[in-house]
């Protein structure tokens, strides 16, 4: 197809690839959001079956609501009547080129992509789909870290058999026996591929070396899989023993389905993690998050937030609202001295430092806000840390270095973690007080601007307990740059705001929808004058590689 083509509101951009089908790189000309549209070829049109199988995929993922499920937006026929289904752009790779250019990570990163890969399969196998073709090629890991079970044309729903008398779909390497002897498809097919990819991606190489199908097929029905390679690379035997169940050449020796091996994977995990502390931490009690004070402030559109929209806001459209108090100019200097920040600091157990009680100068114009004396975490919330939450609740975890703030979360998730820890989020006067000190000064470390001091452009993410020698006056670390972070502010948002994120999410942003304060600037922005004192306003439901969060507490 010449480029660039439209179907309906899509403009199509870049072939990627495909078979059957193809698959194209485009924009939806509406709401401004770059998708993948997948269309079926005119020769898969000419076969009835491969027709009806294209629909009934793009009906059946379309009805698929995971965090570890490609997205399903749209489907139709264009001008040809060819099928056409419009899915989610996914950055990133697919886990064969991960597990290739060894991009697998170390041993918490195979657990935590085999984790999301099994709570995909077990929500599918809740709506009563198996997938039948489970293999690397159709798991992918985007740049967040997070997995994306995708490609189900060839699923089976109960109810639906659209295979041929005499045909066996699947990828040979993959199979269950009794898939290959064309039997009764049962979830029991998707336990078995699940065994060889986990093999997989432990190893690096399949279980099953052949170079026929005829000899895979042989092997599939006959011979034991080897498990010696995955002792040799360094698998718990636990996860060594999983393979071997998974694997097993009778459904019935095979797990029950994806919940034990999920109950399975989180218990490997936790044991790891339990194992590799050093000290413990003490939880603390559980505790209601108590209301959230806030300072509405009058709001307008700042032009150097554009960047942040991935310049998706091109002419001049913004979406960060900034605080308008009257006052000195941004970065004007105060003559007051910064006070000298602690030699040391008292932190506790779980990590958080105190905010003694009284005034401190709040905003641009500085006014004297009394506050009592509150907790906050000295850092951002980790991966690591936010990920022993996730397995506690059953939920994804992130992925990647443990050690850097966790982002691409929203506030209701932010909340969930600080409730779960017996903590809240701050507000944005306990945020700003525990960043600038009670002296009003223009930086944490002080009333110069000094880019070495904080990670920010040109720069990337770092690990949360870098850059102490820009900590605050209360050693409080990073307050500025490295993400922004979500405050406990309701924030109603400009017109300009409203506009300039809607292309970016789906549904578009309303005005009447919550809205939150984020402070601190990030890693993606140069250092800003007035970072220390304005913020912008997102929704509620935003999620972004450079948003995270910190916590608060009441002191007792």
């Amino acid at each position: 197809m010449e480029l660039p083509a439209r179907i309906g509101k899509y403009e199509l951009q870049e072939f990627l690839g495909g078979g059957m089908s193809h698959v194209y790189r485009a924009r939806d000309t509406v709401i401004d959001r770059t998708v993948a549209v997948k269309i079926l070829t005119e020769a898969g049109c000419a076969d009835e079956e491969v027709r009806v199988r294209f629909l009934a995929e793009a009906r059946m993922a379309g009805n698929l609501v995971h965090d570890n499920i490609l997205n399903i937006y749209d489907f139709g026929e264009d001008d040809l009547h060819r099928p056409y289904m419009v899915m989610e752009f996914l950055r990133g790779e697919d886990l064969r080129s991960a597990i290739k250019n060894g991009h697998t990570g170390d041993l918490s990163t195979k657990l935590s992509i085999a984790l999301q890969i099994a709570r995909a399969l077990g929500y599918i196998h809740s709506r009563k789909i198996v997938h039948r073709d489970i293999k690397p090629e159709n798991v992918h890991i985007n740049t967040a870290g997070v997995v994306k079970l995708m490609d189900f044309g060839i699923a089976k729903t109960e109810g639906l058999n659209m295979t041929r008398a005499g045909y066996v779909l699947g990828t040979p390497f993959y199979m269950a026996p009794e898939q290959v002897m064309g039997q009764e498809i049962t979830p029991q097919v998707d336990v078995y591929a699940f065994g060889i990819l986990l093999f997989e991606i432990f190893t690096g190489v399949k279980p099953i070396q052949a170079a026929t199908v005829e000899r895979i097929f042989y092997f599939v029905l006959n011979e034991p899989i080897n498990l010696e390679p995955l002792a040799q690379a360094g698998a718990p035997q636990s996860v060594v023993d999983l393979v071997a169940r998974c694997t097993a050449k009778k459904p019935a020796e095979r797990p029950a389905g994806f919940e034990p091996v999920i109950a399975e994977l989180e218990r490997v995990i936790a044991e790891r993690e339990a194992a590799t502390l050093v000290l413990p931490v003490p939880e603390p009690p559980p505790r209601e998050v108590r209301p959230a004070r806030h300072r509405r402030r009058r709001s307008r559109a700042l032009p150097w937030i554009a960047a942040l929209v991935l310049l998706a806001a091109s002419g001049g459209i913004y979406f960060a609202t900034r605080s308008g108090n009257a006052g000195p100019a941004a970065g004007a200097r105060t003559g007051a001295p910064p006070a000298a920040p602690p030699k040391k600091v008292a932190v506790t157990a779980d990590g958080m430092v105190l905010i003694p009680a009284g005034p401190f100068l709040f905003g641009k114009d500085k006014q004297s806000v009394n506050l009592p004396a509150y907790y906050i975490d000295r850092t951002e919330v980790s991966n690591g840390d936010y990920g022993k939450f996730c397995r506690a609740k059953g939920r994804p975890e992130p992925l990647g270095d443990p050690n850097v703030p966790v982002t691409e979360i929203a506030i209701q998730d932010a909340r969930d973690y600080a409730a779960w820890a017996g903590k809240r989020l701050p507000t944005a006067q306990e945020w700003e007080k525990a960043a600038r000190g009670t002296d009003g000064r223009m930086f944490p470390w002080g009333n110069q601007p000094d880019p070495e001091m904080a990670a920010v452009s040109p720069s990337r993410i770092q690990p949360v307990d870098a850059f102490e020698n820009g900590a605050s006056p209360y050693q409080v670390l990073q307050m500025i740059g490295n993400v922004w972070e979500f405050t406990e502010d309701p924030e109603k948002p400009s017109p300009e705001a409203a506009k300039a994120l809607s292309p970016l999410m789906w549904p578009p942003p309303r005005p009447d929808e919550p809205w939150y304060a984020i402070r601190g600037q990030s890693f993606r922005e140069p250092l800003q004058p007035d970072a220390i004192w304005d913020h912008m306003t997102v929704p509620a439901r935003w999620k972004d590689a450079n948003v995270g969060f910190r916590c608060a507490r009441d002191a007792r």
